[in-house]
């Protein structure tokens, strides 16, 4: 929507017209632009472009309007004698209802096959359906184009930005260009908004193109686009809303199968307890019919390819901010989508809707993992652990030429592409388990206010120390691309909901599960705080930690192995000595001083410190010691 079909069937006509308009049989060129109502139907889209002969006919006492199949035959009929080519233009295809579009292209087909003159230009959304049915017919796919962008660009600022000074007229051009991705009438609505601004200056124009606002007709349209695809249907409307709200926030772009089963699972009425319950309710061919006009071109021939992304930036924001407001009051859309439109709490407002929407993929991707088959299914069978163990990638009878220089600029992608992959369908785990678990904890960092958090509950089973739920899930989260050799290291035994949550989880959420959670429960490690700390000082933001000292748990930490931990990551590599907040790992040392002294193995402290070189460990316990006489006395033989 918005690439330029109509525009480009207008050049068509124009440029037909043009090159023959010194020929002596000049082409009949007949234009129809089929909208969302009577003249969408197929009666109208033969009628209206031959109206002159139409009211010859009625002049003659012939009626051909008393049914289509009349007027198909009477039109077959005088097609055949026309003495010039006739080129018969339909823009807007995909807006007929499917009766009469089917109606209409067996019409046009057999004119085709009967006029030899007859010559047909068709435009249209790219439905699988459609497209099936125009097999065979020569195709021109309007996609994006960034050069194409810039054009559009350049002529729309040119004919309503000319009195721009050159370097803001040049912002505009360069930043518009940017954020095209190919939608022309997103391009035409910013402009015109832009000119309604009246700002002609650098900086302001900067700040206006930084915080561009989501313009109200497109808004408008989509809506409308959204009713007449859903034709205004509930079930229609929860299932489309799932699948667009799920692409607007989704990591990476999601497969035919994946989308479908998402948006099955995020609108479905009943409790579904096992991938088989949810794999009942998929429709793939339903869902993509449902949001066709919000996505870009899909390649229906390859329905695990991760290609569904929403068509334009305008699309997601729709998404986000207006799509569950027009839900709520359909009587009147176009009311609600500029409820924002002038306000200065549309940042806020977008911002608090993205996370609703974090929220919304969070609960199916737990959901989703969370389902029975999972807790007993093992991810990996005997062969596939045989072949981990194999060299990846690797010619072992054969003689390489190829170098095998470390690129420090390969992709992931690049470096998997001839290793060996397994598919997680064939052991029961369904389309969408590699997105939820590669992909969950991403949204469970994202979700931070109160009322949106998940249920404790669901995230201690989904991380059960020990379960063969974490073990699944943590050993597809280092294969993304299902290669049967890792990415990275991950060790499901080193891991409980704590440590999960210390490293992935937003900060509320830490603080919730510090708060309510029992930690000597089933669900985690035995030294569940310890546990947590290492893998903090490991991978996390150490800032956490004083979270976790100051928490229930935390007197677990006030100890020398605690410290060892500290040391031990500092020392570690020279990077770690640049990672934020060690000053706030060191002053954890200050809460420790009563317990250091008391059980007196500060000392053992200041030597393992010197022994590595932390220096930091060091100056806090010599500092320490000059108004302390007890630490004083324990550390003289050290110092």
């Amino acid at each position: 929507m918005g690439f330029g079909k109509t525009v480009a069937m207008a050049f068509l006509i124009d440029e037909l017209r043009r090159q023959n308009k010194h020929t002596l049989f000049q082409p009949k060129v007949c234009y129809h632009y089929c909208k969302d109502d009577e003249t969408g139907k197929a009666f109208a889209s033969l009628k209206q472009p031959f109206w002159e002969w139409y009211k010859q006919a009625l002049a003659s006492g012939i009626d051909p309007a008393t049914s289509f199949k009349k007027l198909d035959e009477w039109f077959l009929k005088i097609a055949k004698t026309l003495d010039r080519p006739l080129v018969l233009d339909i823009d807007g295809l995909d807006e007929c209802d499917r009766t009469s579009r089917n109606t209409l292209l067996k019409s046009l087909r057999n004119l085709s096959e009967n006029t030899p003159r007859l010559k047909l230009l068709l435009s249209s959304r790219p439905q699988e359906e459609i497209l099936e049915q125009l097999s065979g017919m020569a195709k021109i796919i309007l996609g994006a184009d960034a050069k194409r962008d810039r054009i559009i660009v350049e002529k729309a600022v040119e004919l309503q930005l000319s009195q721009l000074p050159e370097d803001v007229k040049g912002l505009v051009t360069d930043t518009l260009s940017c954020l095209a991705q190919g939608s022309g009438i997103w391009v035409k609505m910013t402009v015109d908004f832009i000119e309604s601004q009246k700002i002609r200056a650098l900086r302001p124009m900067r700040s206006l193109l930084s915080q561009l606002p989501l313009p109200t007709q497109l808004s408008e349209l989509y809506s409308k686009l959204f009713f007449r695809y859903t034709e205004k249907d509930p079930d229609n409307q929860g299932l489309a809303t799932a699948a667009l709200r799920l692409l607007a926030i989704s990591r990476r772009p999601l497969s035919i199968l994946e989308i479908a089963w998402a948006a099955a699972l995020g609108s479905a009425k009943e409790a579904v307890l096992i991938a088989d319950d949810l794999d009942k309710l998929v429709d793939h061919l339903r869902v993509m019919d449902l949001i066709q006009p919000f996505v870009v071109r899909i390649d229906y021939r390859d329905i695990r390819k991760r290609q569904v992304i929403l068509a334009h930036q305008s699309v997601k924001e729709f998404v986000i901010q207006n799509l569950a407001s027009i839900q709520r009051d359909q009587s009147s859309p176009a009311l609600l989508t500029s409820e924002f439109s002038c306000s200065g709490d549309v940042k806020r407002h977008y911002q608090q809707e993205t996370m609703k929407l974090e929220a919304f993929m969070l609960n199916i991707c737990i959901q989703y993992l969370l389902l029975g088959d999972f807790d007993y299914i093992e991810l990996f069978s005997d062969e596939h652990m045989a072949i981990e163990e194999l060299p990846q990638d690797v010619d072992l009878f054969g003689e390489s030429e190829e170098s095998n220089d470390y690129d420090p600029y390969c992709t992931w992608e690049a470096w998997e592409e001839n290793m060996i992959r397994y598919d997680p369908t064939e052991r029961g785990f369904g389309e969408i388990f590699v997105y939820a678990a590669c992909h969950w904890i991403e949204h469970f960092g994202a979700v931070s206010d109160e009322s949106l958090l998940p249920d404790l509950r669901y995230i201690e089973k989904l991380c059960r120390v020990g379960s063969t739920r974490l073990h699944s899930w943590i050993t597809q989260n280092c294969r993304p691309d299902c290669t049967i050799k890792s990415r990275y290291g991950f060790d499901s035994s080193l891991y409980d909901p704590l440590s999960i949550t210390c490293l992935y989880g937003s900060e509320t959420m830490l603080q919730r599960m510090l708060d309510v959670s029992g930690f000597n429960d089933d669900p985690f490690l035995p030294n569940a705080a310890m546990s947590a700390a290492d893998q903090i000082l490991q991978w996390g933001d150490l800032s956490r930690l004083r979270l976790l000292f100051k928490s229930n748990i935390g007197h677990h930490l006030q100890n020398l192995k605690f410290c060892r931990l500290i040391i031990r990551q500092w020392t570690n590599s020279p990077l770690d000595k640049r990672r934020e907040n060690w000053t706030t790992v060191f002053d954890l040392i200050d809460d420790m001083l009563d317990i250091m002294i008391r059980d007196r193995w500060g000392s053992k402290l200041l030597h393992i410190a010197m022994s590595k070189d932390c220096s930091p460990i060091i100056c806090k316990l010599k500092d320490n010691a000059q108004h302390m006489p007890e630490l004083k006395d324990e550390l003289s033989n050290r110092l």
